[in-house]
């Protein structure tokens, strides 16, 4: 595949995620009225449940005013076109796929943020009371992804170093 085939493979990785993720978040929003009905177990380990996230991951920065929102919303919208632009310049199909992942989660975040003032959260993975993950949503499965595979990528590969042109000469006797 070209370059511009893979830049392309993950600007569409990017605008799928996004348009799932607004999907699902609709259908918890309307058609399955989660804001009002508060928790649908589908599982004995999963339920949706509503949720609204203020913060950013884990719950920090969360924005306790407007001005603070703002402040999120244009914060994450920087790292955001930061993504692209990595991505942009990205050359392995890897990398390219993991930005895709972030870069669509981010902007299906970001849309919430500027659409509520909060991002609508609703997966909830759990075992008993114990919860491996804070409650999600699709865009922060991709981010989480993306960042795991960034974060392999750059533990896992390394550069082979490039042999020395001239090797020294064998000594004669």
């Amino acid at each position: 595949m070209t370059l511009r085939g893979r830049r392309m493979t993950g600007l569409a990785l990017a605008a799928a995620i996004f348009v799932a993720d607004q999907f699902v978040k609709w259908l918890m929003l309307g058609p399955l009225d989660l804001r009002t009905v508060g928790v649908i177990e589908i599982l004995p380990f999963f339920d949706l449940r509503w949720t609204q996230n203020f913060g950013v991951s884990l719950g920090m920065l969360t924005a306790q005013s407007p001005e603070m929102r703002w402040m999120l919303v244009a914060l994450t919208g920087i790292i955001s076109i930061a993504v692209l632009v990595w991505m942009l310049r990205e050359k392995a199909m890897y990398e390219i796929v993991a930005l895709g992942l972030v870069l669509g989660g981010a902007l299906g975040n970001i849309r919430d943020r500027v659409r509520f003032g909060y991002v609508v959260d609703f997966a909830d993975l759990h075992f008993g009371d114990f919860r491996p993950f804070l409650i999600f949503n699709i865009a922060d499965a991709a981010i989480t992804i993306g960042v795991l595979i960034i974060i392999a990528r750059s533990l896992l590969s390394r550069e082979k170093p490039e042999e020395t042109a001239t090797t020294a000469p064998e000594s004669q006797s």
